[in-house]
């Protein structure tokens, strides 16, 4: 006699396991503990030896769902196919699926891409996935994901307002699926061309100076009305100098500074192309090393903080100091690259290639890659001192940069 549901939900555990069976090899399994679960007897082929299979709990499927299952086994069987193969195969393939969600996907490719970015900037990647994309999408098997899924937690920081987040996080998804595809665990990228459904932005360039601005800001800094103490003003002067990025300019040490060669050389793990760089040091520039020098030359880092001198200053105080001058919206450490790129093209006539090795720009082509690091050196060199003597004559009082700057 078949069952019926009322069996199945009121059976009851006894001191020894039984079965119950409902016909065709189907029978439910009922332990002492109380556990009810479906099973199945079978031949396979034919007339072979006879195995039992498990279809799953009671408290999940139902009778009218097991049979669903004896029926499909039946269909197995007459295909020549074995279903207890199937079954291993088909919970290997959920494994594979669970080992594999966006946010293990997007680790793996975090791992294979990381010696590409500064430490500072892979972190910044990785926090931005795990504050913004995994809360929505982290536990979703990528070989399930939709591209609606995707968009749809990306719109949660375009909602607030944060368009180039949106964005960033557009680019990081886009590439963590073509990961993904590479490594074939999914045959196809649903994240591309994302972008194409989020809101068009112009991306705001970093508050800069104009050529003709650079001397009342060499006045302001050097009266120092602020109050600024003289390694924030150094730090300042020297990104103007230098500009080099203000990432680069706080972690430096002072074995990366040659005073012999006049030169100094950031290492690749710090640079954002992941290439070593050198700064030729003007005249002016080695003056200001050395000053610093003989405030912090006992310390492993140029610009020590103040209150543990084994770290280095900190990020946001140069942005601080530019603030306490009166140049807030107006001006960033940043800024004092496209101030420098500007300017030097158009006061002192410098090829575009010139400035833009010195700013160590990533390469656009293959080509452009395949110069080395000291690429324009000699003329870089020329240019460096050139740049300073024309920020020297920027200010009405002569030479801006004196021994007793600081103070």
């Amino acid at each position: 006699m078949p069952l019926t549901h009322i069996q199945c939900k009121n059976a009851k555990a006894r001191s020894k396991a039984y079965r119950l069976p409902d016909g065709g090899g189907l029978f439910l399994w009922v332990t002492p503990t109380g556990s009810r679960i479906w099973r199945m007897r079978y031949r396979f082929p034919k007339g072979g030896k006879e195995n039992t299979i498990s279809l799953g709990s009671y408290d999940i499927l139902k009778l009218a769902e097991a049979r669903e299952k004896r029926a499909e086994i039946k269909r197995m069987i007459a295909e020549n196919i074995n279903p207890m193969t199937s079954k291993r195969e088909e919970l290997e393939n959920v494994k594979e699926e669970l080992a594999n969600t966006f946010k293990d996907v997007a680790r793996k490719w975090y791992e294979f891409n990381k010696h590409k970015w500064t430490e500072r900037n892979a972190g910044y990647v990785w926090r931005r996935l795990e504050q913004n994309m995994f809360p929505y999408i982290g536990n979703v098997p990528i070989t399930q994901l939709k591209r609606k899924q995707i968009i749809e937690a990306i719109r949660h920081k375009e909602d607030e307002g944060h368009n180039d987040l949106a964005h960033r996080l557009a680019q990081y998804s886009r590439q963590i699926c073509s990961y993904a595809v590479h490594e074939e665990i999914i045959e196809s990228n649903p994240a591309l061309e994302l972008t194409e459904s989020l809101k068009k932005y112009k991306k705001e360039h970093h508050a800069a100076l104009e050529a003709h601005e650079i001397p009342h800001f060499l006045r302001t800094l050097e009266r120092n009305d602020a109050r600024l103490y003289a390694t924030t003003r150094y730090a300042i002067k020297l990104l103007m100098l230098t500009f080099v990025r203000t990432n680069e300019l706080i972690n430096a040490r002072w074995e990366e500074i040659d005073f012999n060669n006049a030169q100094w050389t950031i290492p690749a793990e710090r640079m954002k192309t992941r290439v070593p760089h050198i700064v030729p040091l003007s005249t002016q520039t080695l003056e200001l090393f050395r000053l610093l020098y003989e405030m912090h030359g006992n310390r492993e880092f140029v610009f020590p903080n103040q209150v543990n001198p084994r770290k280095t200053m900190s990020n946001s105080t140069i942005l601080r100091g530019l603030y306490q001058l009166g140049y807030k919206g107006k001006l960033t450490g940043h800024g004092f690259r496209a101030t420098a790129m500007s300017a030097i093209q158009e006061k002192l006539g410098y090829r575009y290639e010139v400035v833009d090795r010195q700013l160590a720009h990533a390469p656009k082509t293959k080509v452009q890659a395949a110069y080395d690091r000291a690429k324009f050196l000699d003329e870089r060199t020329k240019m460096m001192q050139e740049w300073a003597d024309f920020i020297d004559e920027c200010a009405s009082s002569g030479k801006i940069i004196k021994t007793n700057f600081g103070g």
